[in-house]
């Protein structure tokens, strides 16, 4: 099969992909052979192919927003067959065992592994996931437009979540790329009232289509003071502006894995008057299945840009450059 590689992490520009020839993968005893139909380009992608998240993996496949038949069963697995469509998302395996998945917080299991970073993920014909973590797909979403719901949507949900948005609160969403549009439709759908700040008109422009409030420069004060928000953009620069956005008990939730180095803080004017800093850490697979159904209930949709599995070089450069609005997709024209 062909297979995307980060051979050297580094500046996507000079291009650390390269497409290689692989063997398909024989899949573990509990895990499924996937024949990749669509993969979401995420910017966790983007973060593994530059370097900023450090190597686990020499050339690894990247790719956690898989849209796939099973081509393949281990041994063990029993609940799937041939054919049936599954979803592969960023959070691949757990130990079950320790005091966080105890608990019901998988997310923060010291021997979480993640599709994409420590495993092959879908820029590539074939994967694997372990069944466990596999989701089934509902029915009427195309691969294109499932694709990016299981990171970008399911990691704007548990954002959504961290950030503690009461009853017909007011949200404001700091960078509006595939992530965050999925949550702006799913807190509107809530009846909250979302602001948008953001670079880019094309990225405005989708906004207010949504039903957005207001849409400005990420920079900029929103029309009211926010009781929510959540900084998708990875600038830490943000960070003290988005906190004093905020109304008093406000919650700032960040949902990015990685952030520029945040400016120091100024207690009296970022946060007091009991406002809240916390961190988005991956997600759990209850959380996965809570949104796949609740987008299915309110019709949540990526607006996608596919691009041809060949040239997720350029898709990731795009993405880099916020050349498109939503989320861009990669197609299999590899098979």
């Amino acid at each position: 099969m062909r297979a995307w590689a980060v051979t050297t992490p580094g500046p996507v520009e000079r291009d650390p992909l390269e497409l290689l020839g692989r063997p398909v993968p024989v899949p573990g005893d509990d895990e499924l052979l996937v024949h990749v139909r669509a993969c979401g380009v995420c910017r966790t992608d983007l973060h593994v192919a530059e370097g900023d998240l450090p190597v686990r993996r020499t050339g690894v496949t990247p790719g956690h927003e898989v849209v796939g038949v099973v081509a393949g069963l281990g041994a063990a697995v029993t609940g799937f067959q041939p054919g049936d469509r599954v979803g592969v998302a960023w959070l691949r395996r757990t130990d079950g065992t320790c005091t966080y998945c105890v608990r019901g917080a998988e997310n923060l299991c010291p021997s979480s592994r993640y599709t994409g970073w420590d495993a092959d993920g879908g820029y590539a014909e074939y994967t694997t996931v372990p069944a466990a973590f596999a989701y089934r797909l509902p029915g009427g979403v195309d691969d294109v437009a499932a694709a990016p719901l299981l990171c970008a949507g399911i990691i704007g949900y548990r954002a959504l979540k961290r950030a503690s948005l009461p009853p017909g609160g007011r949200l404001g969403l700091y960078g509006f790329g595939g992530s965050a549009h999925l949550c702006a439709q799913l807190a509107l759908a809530q009846g909250a009232t979302v602001h948008v700040l953001t670079r880019g008109p094309a990225a405005q422009r989708l906004a207010l289509e949504l039903g957005a409030a207001s849409a400005g420069d990420a920079y900029a004060r929103p029309p009211e003071p926010l009781d929510s928000a959540i900084l998708f953009a990875p600038v830490g620069d943000l960070v003290p502006v988005a906190l004093r956005a905020l109304d008093r008990g406000g919650v700032l939730a960040v949902a990015g894995i990685h952030l520029s180095d945040v400016p120091p803080l100024r207690y009296e004017r970022e946060l007091f008057y009991e406002k809240e800093l916390r961190s988005v850490t991956a997600n759990t697979r209850e959380d996965g299945r809570e949104f796949l159904a609740l987008a299915a209930r309110h019709g949540v949709r990526a607006t996608t840009h596919p691009y041809p599995l060949s040239q997720a070089r350029q898709a990731l450069k795009d993405l880099k450059a916020g050349r498109f609005d939503g989320a861009a997709v990669l197609v299999n024209d590899l098979s």
